[in-house]
Protein backbone atom coordinates (compact mmCIF):
# COMPACT_ATOMS: atom_id res chain seq x y z
CA UNK A 1 0.00 0.00 0.00
CA UNK A 2 1.48 3.57 -1.05
CA UNK A 3 1.51 6.31 1.62
CA UNK A 4 -1.19 8.19 -0.30
CA UNK A 5 -3.92 4.81 -0.79
CA UNK A 6 -7.42 5.45 -0.52
CA UNK A 7 -7.84 4.77 3.16
CA UNK A 8 -4.78 7.40 3.87
CA UNK A 9 -6.35 10.82 5.04
CA UNK A 10 -4.83 13.42 2.61
CA UNK A 11 -3.55 15.89 4.61
CA UNK A 12 -1.68 19.39 3.03
CA UNK A 13 0.59 21.78 5.03
CA UNK A 14 0.07 25.31 3.39
CA UNK A 15 3.40 27.17 4.42
CA UNK A 16 3.81 30.75 4.06
CA UNK A 17 4.78 33.92 6.33
CA UNK A 18 1.26 35.29 5.34
CA UNK A 19 1.95 38.81 6.15
CA UNK A 20 -0.86 39.18 5.83
CA UNK A 21 -2.69 36.45 4.82
CA UNK A 22 -4.56 37.60 1.88
CA UNK A 23 -7.83 36.91 -0.62
CA UNK A 24 -5.31 34.76 -2.75
CA UNK A 25 -4.39 33.09 0.32
CA UNK A 26 -7.81 32.22 1.26
CA UNK A 27 -8.69 31.04 -2.28
CA UNK A 28 -5.83 28.42 -2.39
CA UNK A 29 -7.25 27.08 1.14
CA UNK A 30 -10.78 26.89 -0.14
CA UNK A 31 -9.72 25.45 -3.20
CA UNK A 32 -7.41 23.12 -1.74
CA UNK A 33 -10.43 21.68 0.55
CA UNK A 34 -11.69 19.75 -2.55
CA UNK A 35 -8.42 17.67 -3.05
CA UNK A 36 -7.98 17.54 0.66
CA UNK A 37 -9.25 15.77 3.78
CA UNK A 38 -7.41 18.55 5.88
CA UNK A 39 -5.05 21.57 5.60
CA UNK A 40 -2.69 22.47 8.01
CA UNK A 41 -1.95 26.23 7.43
CA UNK A 42 1.56 26.90 8.48
CA UNK A 43 3.37 30.17 9.32
CA UNK A 44 6.89 30.30 8.92
CA UNK A 45 9.03 32.26 11.54
CA UNK A 46 11.33 33.17 9.50
CA UNK A 47 14.65 35.46 11.04
CA UNK A 48 15.69 36.09 7.35
CA UNK A 49 12.17 37.85 6.69
CA UNK A 50 11.39 41.05 8.10
CA UNK A 51 7.94 41.04 9.15
CA UNK A 52 5.59 43.74 9.24
CA UNK A 53 3.21 41.95 12.40
CA UNK A 54 4.24 39.32 14.80
CA UNK A 55 3.52 35.63 13.77
CA UNK A 56 1.27 35.64 16.89
CA UNK A 57 -0.55 38.51 15.60
CA UNK A 58 -1.04 36.41 11.78
CA UNK A 59 -1.46 33.07 13.28
CA UNK A 60 -4.41 34.56 14.90
CA UNK A 61 -5.80 36.34 11.57
CA UNK A 62 -5.77 33.34 10.05
CA UNK A 63 -7.39 31.35 12.85
CA UNK A 64 -10.18 33.62 13.24
CA UNK A 65 -10.57 33.72 9.32
CA UNK A 66 -11.17 30.11 9.27
CA UNK A 67 -12.75 29.32 12.31
CA UNK A 68 -16.29 28.20 10.68
CA UNK A 69 -13.82 25.33 8.63
CA UNK A 70 -12.87 22.61 10.97
CA UNK A 71 -10.77 21.30 8.10
CA UNK A 72 -8.36 24.05 8.25
CA UNK A 73 -5.47 24.07 11.08
CA UNK A 74 -3.20 26.53 11.51
CA UNK A 75 -0.07 26.59 13.24
CA UNK A 76 3.33 28.38 13.74
CA UNK A 77 6.30 26.97 12.78
CA UNK A 78 10.16 27.57 12.66
CA UNK A 79 11.79 24.71 11.35
CA UNK A 80 12.35 22.99 7.28
CA UNK A 81 9.08 23.03 5.98
CA UNK A 82 9.16 18.88 5.70
CA UNK A 83 9.48 18.47 9.35
CA UNK A 84 6.72 20.53 9.93
CA UNK A 85 4.67 18.78 7.36
CA UNK A 86 5.83 15.50 9.26
CA UNK A 87 4.97 16.43 12.26
CA UNK A 88 1.48 17.33 11.50
CA UNK A 89 1.13 14.29 9.95
CA UNK A 90 0.30 16.46 6.09
CA UNK A 91 1.13 13.96 3.08
CA UNK A 92 1.76 17.28 0.67
CA UNK A 93 2.68 20.11 0.68
CA UNK A 94 0.51 22.93 -0.63
CA UNK A 95 1.38 26.25 -2.54
CA UNK A 96 -0.03 29.20 -4.40
CA UNK A 97 2.00 30.21 -8.10
CA UNK A 98 0.92 33.37 -9.23
CA UNK A 99 3.55 33.98 -12.02
CA UNK A 100 6.09 32.18 -13.76
CA UNK A 101 8.86 33.24 -11.45
CA UNK A 102 6.64 32.04 -8.64
CA UNK A 103 6.37 28.66 -10.14
CA UNK A 104 10.55 28.37 -11.03
CA UNK A 105 10.75 29.01 -7.55
CA UNK A 106 7.97 26.63 -6.39
CA UNK A 107 9.43 23.98 -8.97
CA UNK A 108 12.75 23.68 -7.61
CA UNK A 109 11.34 23.82 -3.71
CA UNK A 110 9.13 20.83 -4.85
CA UNK A 111 11.80 18.98 -6.53
CA UNK A 112 13.98 19.34 -3.37
CA UNK A 113 11.52 18.62 -0.56
CA UNK A 114 10.51 15.08 -2.97
CA UNK A 115 14.16 14.47 -2.70
CA UNK A 116 14.32 14.71 0.89
CA UNK A 117 11.30 13.78 2.41
CA UNK A 118 9.41 12.04 -0.25
CA UNK A 119 6.22 14.31 0.45
CA UNK A 120 4.68 15.72 -2.94
CA UNK A 121 3.93 19.31 -3.55
CA UNK A 122 0.76 20.38 -5.12
CA UNK A 123 0.94 23.58 -6.78
CA UNK A 124 -2.49 25.85 -7.07
CA UNK A 125 -2.82 28.65 -9.80
CA UNK A 126 -3.92 31.60 -8.54
CA UNK A 127 -7.53 32.41 -10.06
CA UNK A 128 -6.66 35.24 -12.39
CA UNK A 129 -8.49 37.86 -10.82
CA UNK A 130 -6.57 37.71 -7.65
CA UNK A 131 -3.21 36.82 -9.65
CA UNK A 132 -1.99 40.53 -8.72
CA UNK A 133 -2.50 40.64 -5.09
CA UNK A 134 0.66 39.57 -2.89
CA UNK A 135 0.68 40.31 0.73
CA UNK A 136 4.02 42.95 -0.35
CA UNK A 137 1.46 44.96 -2.04
CA UNK A 138 -0.97 44.89 0.41
CA UNK A 139 1.45 45.68 3.31
CA UNK A 140 2.82 48.75 1.23
CA UNK A 141 -1.03 49.90 0.72
CA UNK A 142 -1.49 49.55 4.01
CA UNK A 143 1.58 51.20 5.24
CA UNK A 144 0.48 54.45 2.98
CA UNK A 145 -2.81 54.20 4.70
CA UNK A 146 -4.85 53.03 2.41
CA UNK A 147 -7.78 50.54 3.13
CA UNK A 148 -6.77 46.43 2.76
CA UNK A 149 -9.91 45.11 3.47
CA UNK A 150 -11.00 43.93 0.73
CA UNK A 151 -7.39 42.33 -0.01
CA UNK A 152 -7.21 40.62 3.56
CA UNK A 153 -10.01 38.49 4.89
CA UNK A 154 -11.85 39.51 7.63
CA UNK A 155 -10.26 43.32 8.19
CA UNK A 156 -12.75 46.22 8.80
Amino acid sequence: MTQNSHNTKRVALYPGTFDPFTTGHLSIVERGLALFDEIVIAVGINDSKKCYKPTAERVEHIRQVMKDEPRVRVIAYDCLTVDAARQEGANFILRGVRTVADYEYERNLAYANRNISGIETVLLYTLPELSYISSTMVRDLERHGYDVSQYVPGEK
